[in-house]
């Protein structure tokens, strides 16, 4: 197994002292316990020190003398004052918040700059004087291995190597169900052994429970929280759409206003129906060359906060698929200042808190709530996510009771595991492996654009009119490129790929490839990509033509609340009538489900909400393409496609919303 390189830094003008600190931290770790490959080095100016952490993936941590001064051109001896310990903590800890600091300081200085450090980023304190390198290594290591530990998975792993009897769930008994039948012996070996070993339930104590973690779930999750700059951290394992269904049903009393982006997760909308909210749908902004669809412009949603200042919570997806990303804080201040909960969905940005490049992230924005699909982004299982708490207010009671609601009670014990080790990843490593994943974003754009056919789309082709002033962000591992000059419509272009080269990608549309980069996304990988699209590019083959998709129908209007609309009986209605033609008894009346195109995602129409001929068509129109388009909410009476729609009867017994 790879052994790690911990590296730890020192400042210190003064080279002679410097030296000697190196030389006595060196010395001691040799010569003790040094499982994290602990090494010491130096520099003497606050500026090379700032250059280290950013060109250095393995430095851990690092000890500052309290005052960093410079020679004097005039004289021998005097000196000027390069940094104090304050700002260059500050920096530091903007730039790489998971580092440990160290301060040295002068004994006749202590109360002075630890009052000064108070309220900054200070793991502890060392006096110049004592020079006790010794001390200070088991300090530093030990510091060092605290960030390591990963509480779960440890007790996890040895609870595994003690080899106890089960005499509980699951059924397969640690896999002894599977490993000798002549049946199904090929699946345990496929999947191996250690999994069904750590398949375990709730009755190992040792191992805490999921629903009421008092133990080492708990204690992992407060590292988390600690790691991703929350509050409080909770780890989901039915996913982010779990995730932000009980944030919903926490905050939301049936009755209180949402604004919510149209283009958000459906499991957003789910939640809306849950919760009884009252939801107020804006409409995103749209790329019609590309169909992408983006943000909501920044005007309109200081509108809708100013309008709807008595909406209880703001719900926003940032980075969206395409990796657009809002800028947040000026949206959060908005939203604070009328009193409304922010929750930011976080599904495709859950390592940002680990590279300057990605931040600020949601919560150092200011947000209340952010969900991550840890599983998409970083290095755990999938449906394994995580809840980051900030809000002042949060009612933990409730947050439970709406937690365990959705909370199986036999988690995936595996599932938290790996969140445990993903959150320990992204802290020792999640820079370095970020600094390259960035490296090979760049080089791929590159590589690709370097093919004469197939073209990288940069911000500026991916941003929509509405919002090219509205501070927009790309996040670079989302790669989208222009496939329109390849000679294949977007389903062969995937096919091919598929087949002939042995690679998937994230997504399309009908005329772009999205490509997803992660801290997985290895140089091989890129080559071969490369590979595969300059010799489709060689090929020379004569464009095709492409069929735009319809754009989406702007939002027409809630006649009643999602969930009054979704849990009435209903009735079934074509889109066709008996001449194939668009059905007009759909106009006007109520739709009873969400209907929703996948790809792109946004529902066409909710539970409550009124039904024109535009939709009416659009849905038709996604129905008889040629591009291979689920829509999510149809039902089909044999052959014919129909829509739920409330009864007169039932509308009779609703309340209408205000308009």
């Amino acid at each position: 197994m790879k052994k790690p390189v911990s590296r730890i830094l020192l400042i210190n003008d003064e080279k002679l002292i410097l030296k000697e600190f190196i030389k006595g931290l060196n010395a001691a770790a040799k010569s003790m316990e040094n499982p994290l490959g602990i090494v010491f080095s130096g520099v003497t100016t606050a500026q090379e020190a700032l250059q280290s952490i950013e060109q250095d993936g393995d430095i851990q941590g690092l000890v500052v003398d309290d005052r960093l001064y410079t020679l004097k051109h005039q004289g021998k001896h005097a000196r000027d004052l390069q940094m104090t310990a304050l700002e260059l903590v500050q920096k530091i800890t903007h730039f790489r918040p998971e580092l440990n600091i160290y301060i040295l300081i002068a004994q006749e200085q202590e109360d002075e700059v630890v009052d000064a450090l108070f309220s900054e980023a200070v793991d502890g304190y060392f006096y110049r004087e004592e020079r006790d390198y010794r001390g200070m290594y088991r300090i530093l290591n030990a510091q060092l291995q605290e960030k390591t530990r990963t509480p779960f998975y440890d007790q996890l792993k040895h609870y595994v190597l003690m080899a106890k009897d089960s005499w509980h769930t699951p059924g397969h008994s640690s896999g002894d169900s599977l490993r000798d039948s002549p049946w199904v012996s090929d699946f345990y070996e496929f999947i191996g052994e250690h999994i069904f070993r750590a398949d375990l339930s709730v009755s190992v104590p040792m191992l805490d429970s999921l629903m009421e973690p008092t133990g080492v779930i708990a204690e992992a999750q407060k590292i988390a929280a600690k790691a991703f700059g929350a509050r409080r951290t909770f780890f989901a394992t039915n996913g982010t759409s779990t995730a932000n269904k009980v944030i919903f049903q926490t905050l939301l009393a049936p009755g209180n206003k949402l604004l919510l982006d149209r283009n958000c997760h459906k499991s957003v909308h789910h939640g809306v129906v849950l919760s009884g909210a009252h939801p107020i749908y804006l409409d995103s902004s749209v790329n019609k060359k590309f169909n992408i669809y983006g943000p909501v412009p920044k005007q309109t949603l200081f509108k809708a906060i100013e309008e709807h200042h008595d909406a209880q919570a703001l719900i926003l997806t940032s980075c969206t698929y395409d990796g657009l990303r809002y800028d947040l804080p000026p949206i959060i201040q908005a939203a604070h200042a009328k009193g409304i909960k922010v929750i930011i969905d976080e599904a495709w940005y859950g390592f940002a808190r680990f590279h300057p490049a990605f931040r600020p992230t949601a919560l150092e924005a200011g947000a209340d709530y952010a969900t991550q699909s840890t599983h998409k982004v970083l290095s755990a299982f999938s449906q394994s996510s995580m809840i980051h708490v900030n809000d002042p207010d949060f009612n933990e009671h409730l947050f439970r009771e709406n937690f365990n609601m959705h909370t199986s009670t036999s988690p995936q014990y595996s599932m938290i595991a790996s969140l445990d080790v993903a959150r320990k990843q992204a802290t020792l490593e999640g820079y370095k492996l970020l600094s390259r994943t960035l490296e090979l974003a760049q080089e791929i754009r590159t590589q690709i654009n370097s093919t004469g056919v197939f073209q990288v789309l940069e911000l500026s082709d991916l941003l929509p009119d509405e919002i090219k002033h509205d501070d927009i962000q790309l996040d670079p591992t989302k790669v989208t490129v222009d496939i329109s000059r390849c000679g294949f419509i977007v389903e062969e272009l995937i096919r091919e790929l598929f087949e002939r080269f042995n690679i998937q990608v994230e997504k399309s549309t009908f005329n772009t490839l999205t490509l997803l980069l992660t801290i997985g996304t290895t140089r091989s990988k890129v080559s071969r990509l490369y590979d595969a699209l300059m010799r489709i590019a060689r090929e020379n083959r004569a464009p095709q033509r492409f069929y735009q998709t319809a754009e989406i129908p702007r939002f027409t209007g809630l006649k009643y609340l999602p969930r009054d609309a979704f849990y009435c009986g209903g009735e079934l209605m074509p889109l066709l009538d008996e001449q194939d033609k668009i059905n007009s008894s759909l106009n006007g009346r109520v739709c009873a489900d969400q209907i929703t195109p996948y790809p792109p995602g946004i529902p066409v129409l909710v539970p409550g909400q009124v039904i024109t001929q535009a939709i009416t068509q659009y849905l038709i129109n996604m129905l008889r393409s040629q591009k291979r388009i689920e829509v999510h909410g149809i039902v089909y009476d044999g052959y014919l496609p129909c829509l739920r729609l409330l009864t007169t009867t039932e509308e009779k017994t609703l309340k209408q919303l205000d308009k």
